[in-house]
């Protein structure tokens, strides 16, 4: 029985595996609190595993969290090679976990190059090669903080929600469909990079994949919790 927990800059994404996901939840950093109510009448894990990119403070609230567990406890760190990986990060240590482990699960899932896309608060774009190897990435604002970004740095920019639109005849509008097409813009490049010509695999994940991926060349998946998947396999090897 795994709980694995991913920590992201807004949000702590959670699920509870036993060969499949008996349960999922999220909470934002200010509920933190509420994950003990949605965890006291799960079954006891033999292992929590946790990528935190979230910083000390949310870190130290998860650990008393996890008192109430007589569990070992994994805090990931992106190695140089690991389920079959293998991390070409300049410091391999210095790769974000979240990304470390949402690309071990793609390699997983499919073994082939592809491109994998964490859309969350801010957007990585990261490379695999067909021969198991982490290439590198891209981090880019994810389109909150862009819409953000504009509305607090201009003077005649407000923060609106708009619609993506081929050409946008209203400012909501252009602000939606230009920070889509920049971070759509980011995952091309970065294909045509990994391969020139025929376009590889791009995988997405988190709260902004699906608003991205109907605006990507083909083959562009969702795949809901890549992270928790990959800090999955991660606990298991370490078994």
């Amino acid at each position: 029985m795994i709980l694995a927990v991913d920590a992201g800059n807004s949000r702590i994404k959670w699920g509870m595996h036993n060969g499949a996901w008996l349960s999922l939840g999220t909470a934002a950093h200010a509920e933190i609190s509420s994950l003990r109510d949605a965890w006291q009448n799960l079954p006891t894990p033999d292992c929590i595993v946790i990528a935190n990119v979230a910083g000390e403070k949310i870190g130290s609230a998860l650990l008393q969290l996890f008192h109430g567990f007589r569990a070992r406890v994994h805090w990931v760190i992106a190695d140089d090679f690991q389920c079959g990986l293998r991390n070409s990060y300049a410091i391999p240590s210095q790769l974000g976990a979240d990304r470390w482990a949402a690309a071990i699960a793609a390699w997983h899932l499919f073994h082939e190059e592809c491109v994998v896309v964490n859309a969350g608060t801010a957007v990585t774009v990261d490379a695999l090669s067909a021969q198991g190897v982490f290439l590198g990435g891209l981090i880019i604002p994810g389109i909150s903080l862009m819409r953000e970004s504009l509305a607090k740095n201009t003077g005649g920019l407000k923060l609106e929600r708009g619609e993506f639109k081929p050409f946008p005849a209203n400012t909501a509008d252009a602000i939606e469909s230009g920070v889509v097409q920049a971070l759509c813009g980011a995952i091309e490049g970065m294909r045509s990079v990994l391969r020139a010509g025929k376009a590889p695999q791009c995988l997405l994940s988190g709260g902004s994949a699906k608003d991205l991926q109907p605006h990507l060349n083909p083959p562009a998946k969702v795949l809901d919790n890549l992270v928790l998947e990959g800090l999955v396999i991660i606990a298991a090897e370490g078994r």
